[in-house]
């Protein structure tokens, strides 16, 4: 079964830096798109950024020019470098990779990012 394992969340103060990190299980076999998304309490589920097989990326305007999103092929991981953070940016962050070999989207358990003082 695959397993994306997702790491690099926390508390942090407004301002601060956090790099978040998905790595996809070897059963996963080729990946294709990888992205983030987050999900912060009584909202919906937002996309972050994305990422292409060839390194083509995608921000929505929340995290443009603050987040960067980049993934290692060899190690079926996707990061996503996070600086400049505000309270607004406190959700919960997932990420989301397309299986190339199974045709489909599985998503990665989560981890909390908090931007406190």
């Amino acid at each position: 079964q695959v397993q994306l394992v997702e790491s690099g969340g926390g508390l942090v103060q407004p301002g601060g830096s956090l790099r978040l990190t998905c790595a996809a299980s070897r059963t996963a076999g080729s990946i294709g798109a990888m992205a983030w998304y987050r999900q912060a309490p009584e909202k919906q589920r937002e996309l972050v950024a994305t990422i292409t097989t060839g390194g083509s990326t995608n921000y929505a305007d929340s995290g443009k020019g603050r987040f960067t999103i980049s993934r290692d092929n060899a190690k079926k991981t996707v990061y996503l470098q996070m600086n400049s953070l505000k309270p607004e940016d406190t959700a919960v962050y997932y990420c989301n990779v397309w299986l190339i070999s199974s045709s489909r989207w599985v998503w990665g358990q989560g981890t909390q990012v908090t931007v406190a003082s």
